[in-house]
């Protein structure tokens, strides 16, 4: 009888499944302590932003921002992985977050010491970086060994609504305590909520990688990683359809000029643009609930990834904002499908001595897919125009995607239940 009353409701799921945060105390303290610290991250981030822009009065010197935090990202996060699989991935997450932590009170001090350098902004801003390309795949690694791999799927929406909340959240909070209080407010109350982190990192229990009997401790080599991932056709596909998204359909850099062009609108129509695939993602996450219950993971990641390219496409031909806003936060809900399935495989599939390695690569791929797909888009629109640019991308993602799975059909029949790499 009560297999019966309880089918149903499994049946009709439909927000996030919190089971992760009920059954783990371990996974629950680190979830907190990254939406906390996320959301505080995003403040700084802002107001690191504006205050340049308030020093230099230079556009440029804000987007340099950005190329400061890129290079510690790639470097860091495949050698970051591969100090992952080496040594106890609960320390060197603890040692990353206290690294973190000294940075934001830097912040505060070179606030309240009233330095006005930009190239100090910009060290402790790669500093920054570097920190968190070594912390994200150790704590990425560790929620395999936290939960059972059928709470993967709810524990990963679970992580991009943390990750979509800090997007969100934290730069409208950042503009606020900077408008009110200042900068040193910012910084301040981004220190405090590292303490969230920090005390989740420690409350861990050790974490040594998982090794083959009769395998020694021996060096982790970013170049074996890349070798495991290269003959493994079902994880590089992961990788290779998230770059059909970001490469191919990745309209950001031109919100500005589609704005004014498009919509006869201004900045505050850029800000809504840009914030129409966060809401998206959110959403994603929160009514997240039935993705537990899908077993083809692969294909639900093409069609997750075709589902963005259609949405941009369509974006491309619309000159109606609310339709507009509306495909963009399709886009970004089908990002969270594909996002929340990449990672469950990359955490199922993978032997744990190589978790660290791969999430490395996957920073990489996450930090430097948008970065090419905002220079691939600038460059169209500037020989053609913004709407070839836009249309043009998603349909290309879409050829793209339809190709991979065409030329590797195992892909799409990965089963959940039996995890293949």
């Amino acid at each position: 009888m009560t297999e019966t009353a309880e089918e149903p409701v499994h049946r009709t799921r439909i927000l996030a499944d919190l089971t992760p945060l009920r059954t783990s105390p371990d996974y629950r303290r680190l979830w907190f302590g990254n939406m906390v610290s996320w959301i505080g991250q995003g403040m700084t981030a802002l107001a690191v932003s504006l205050q340049v822009y308030d020093i230099t009065q230079s556009a440029f010197s804000v987007g340099l921002i950005g190329f400061c935090s890129f290079l510690p990202l790639v470097v860091f996060g495949l050698y970051g992985g591969a100090v992952a699989d080496t040594v106890d991935r609960r320390k060197l997450g603890l040692v990353s977050s206290i690294g973190s932590f000294v940075l934001s009170v830097v912040l505060v001090a070179i606030t309240v010491v009233g330095v006005e350098q930009v190239g100090l902004l910009y060290a402790v801003v790669a500093l920054q970086a570097a920190c968190f390309a070594v912390n994200a795949p150790a704590r990425s690694s560790m929620i395999a060994r936290l939960l059972p791999p059928e709470q993967l799927p709810a524990a990963n929406a679970l992580n991009s609504m943390t990750n979509t909340t800090g997007t969100l959240v934290g730069p409208m909070l950042g503009g606020l305590v900077v408008g009110w209080w200042g900068y040193r407010a910012a910084y301040t109350v981004d220190a405090i909520t590292f303490t969230a982190s920090l005390y989740a990192m420690w409350r861990l229990p050790s974490m040594l990688p998982e090794r083959k009997q009769g395998a020694g401790a021996g060096r982790a080599s970013v170049a074996d990683g890349l070798r495991f991932l290269g003959s493994r056709p079902n994880l590089r596909m992961t990788f290779l359809t998230d770059m059909c998204a970001m490469v191919l359909a990745h309209p950001r850099a031109l919100f500005p000029a589609i704005a004014v062009l498009w919509y006869g609108g201004d900045a505050k129509t850029t800000g809504l643009l840009v914030a129409a695939p966060a809401v998206g993602a959110l959403l994603g996450g929160v009514f997240s609930g039935w993705l537990g219950r899908v077993r083809r993971h692969g294909l639900a990641v093409l069609l997750s990834v075709a589902s963005w390219g259609m949405a941009i496409a369509a974006f491309g031909l619309t000159r109606r904002l609310w339709l507009g806003l509306l495909l963009l936060a399709l886009a970004g809900c089908a990002d969270t499908l594909s996002m929340v399935f990449r990672n469950t495989m990359l955490q199922a599939a993978v032997p744990d001595e190589m978790r660290g390695r791969l999430q490395g690569v996957f920073i990489v791929v996450v930090a430097g897919g948008p970065r090419l797909g905002d220079f691939l888009a600038g460059s169209v629109a500037d020989l053609a125009s913004p709407g070839v640019a836009v249309t043009g991308g998603g349909i290309a993602c879409v050829v793209a995607v339809t190709l991979l799975g065409l030329r590797w059909r195992g892909f799409a029949r990965y089963d959940a239940k039996n995890p293949q790499p």
